[in-house]
């Protein structure tokens, strides 16, 4: 049996006084990031430090909901001059582009704030009129909100920042940036630094009923939808008609059961399913994990229509399979008539969260797709799926509950077999940041 409890959550970082969405159980731990400037000889001259959750220097930052974004900016002069302004702009911003060739990005949340101007006192309350040879430090900090207005479908709205998003051959990136800029005479030209952050909003899952937290908890097999009526949601039945071998016809009645409606990224999704049927034959060929084909799927939709929710069906989609479900016989649950099978899908650490933004959407729906067994043929073929259903897909797990995998350890090894092959898909698609798998959601 997997343990994956706090495989998802980030190190801990100071968030904003009185903030009440980080994470409660944040460790002190983190990491500075510096970068510097160089002139035509070589010399570093300016310098940016960011202090955040990323769990080394060399990683980007990473900063969560309700973080404070806590720097320092350094500048060595080797010789006086009249700097105009000292600016640290925090730009964050969203690219959604639909074409190849791309189009331009529209800024989302712009945050300015001057460290030193002339006109301002150094930080240590002195004041000149220009900076004289030396070394200089301005320490400063930027509160991220929560959220942001923005323009959707010609009307301005207030949206949740969305967390940072970068896949390779993607038409749409969410990029956060910060940007200190030496602003300097109208002769001069300014010169900037800037480094990328991700930002991770914390999202995490409606608390499930008290027997499955009782399961979570204690590590336990969960008890299926008969035991504990309250900690599954049953999709509508699905009637499946066919003829098994060319000549005997049978009819099979199935029913799907999931457990609460958003998940963490690293857990398990619960499922259950239920058979009925006259035909003991069709049953069996039917209630069969090789025959079974249930689907994870994820659509990224872009352009105007993305914050519209069509079951994963807006304008500019690209829909993919990111799991498929596996399935093995409950205890007891089979008799003649029925069959019960309990299973899972498994969600894999690197996979998005879910996000509905302007102009970019990422959304994740469960499918349920005709079955594919030997011998048996059904009477009217559809290539649709027989069922879909919205999955919300979270940054965190539920506070205290973590959604384990109980897979035996066949179903286990065709579950991570299945995800390599994805990831084989992935890796010539995609484009990861380098931030030790924290964040780029």
């Amino acid at each position: 049996m997997n343990h994956i409890e706090g495989d998802n959550e980030l190190p801990g970082y100071t968030p904003r006084a009185g903030s009440s969405v980080a994470p409660q159980d944040a460790l002190t731990s983190g990491s500075e990031r510096t970068i510097s400037l160089e002139d035509s000889k070589g010399h570093k001259w300016l310098f940016l430090s960011v202090t955040s959750r990323a769990p080394s220097s060399e990683s980007w930052p990473v900063f969560c909901s309700g973080d404070l974004i806590l720097g320092n900016v350094t500048l060595e002069v080797l010789k006086s001059e009249s700097s105009k302004a000292i600016v640290v702009t925090a730009v964050i911003q969203v690219t959604a582009s639909t074409t190849l060739i791309g189009q331009e990005e529209q800024k989302f949340l712009v945050i300015e704030k001057d460290l030193w101007t002339p006109a301002m006192a150094l930080p240590d309350g002195s004041r000149v009129p220009r900076l004289e040879k030396g070394h200089y430090s301005w320490p400063f900090e930027i509160a991220l909100p929560n959220e942001t207005e923005v323009l959707d479908r010609k009307e301005k709205k207030r949206f949740p920042l969305p967390p940072s998003f970068t896949e390779r051959a993607s038409l749409a990136y969410i990029n956060y940036k910060i940007t200190i800029t030496i602003k300097r005479s109208a002769l001069r030209v300014n010169q900037t630094l800037t480094t990328d952050f991700v930002y991770v909003p914390i999202t995490k899952p409606e608390l499930p009923s008290l027997m499955f937290q009782k399961a979570c908890q204690e590590n336990i097999p969960f008890v299926g939808p008969e035991g504990d009526p309250e900690g599954w949601y049953i999709l509508p039945p699905v009637a499946v008609t066919g003829t098994l071998f060319g000549a005997k016809r049978g009819n099979i009645d199935f029913n799907v059961c999931r457990s609460p409606l958003s998940y963490a990224r690293g857990s398990a999704m619960p499922l259950w399913l239920t058979f009925t049927g006259t035909n003991e034959q069709a049953l069996d060929l039917l209630a069969n994990d090789q025959a079974i084909r249930i689907f994870l799927m994820r659509s990224l939709a872009t352009g105007s229509d993305a914050t519209i929710d069509q079951l994963g069906k807006p304008t500019s989609n690209f829909v993919n399979i990111m799991a498929r479900a596996v399935f093995w016989p409950t205890r007891d649950g089979s008799t003649i008539g029925k069959r019960v099978l309990q299973g899972e899908v498994s969600l894999k650490k690197a996979l998005k969260q879910s996000v509905i933004f302007p102009r970019f959407s990422v959304r994740y729906h469960l499918e349920v797709h005709p079955f594919e067994a030997v011998g048996f043929v059904q009477e009217h073929p559809v290539s649709s799926p027989l069922l879909t259903q919205p999955v919300n897909v979270t940054s965190f797990n539920a506070t205290g509950i973590v959604m384990r995998p109980f897979a035996p350890p066949k179903y286990a090894e065709e579950i991570e077999n299945f995800n390599n092959n994805v990831g084989v898909l992935e890796n010539g698609n995609q484009r990861f940041y380098h931030h030790g798998g924290y964040g780029a959601a």
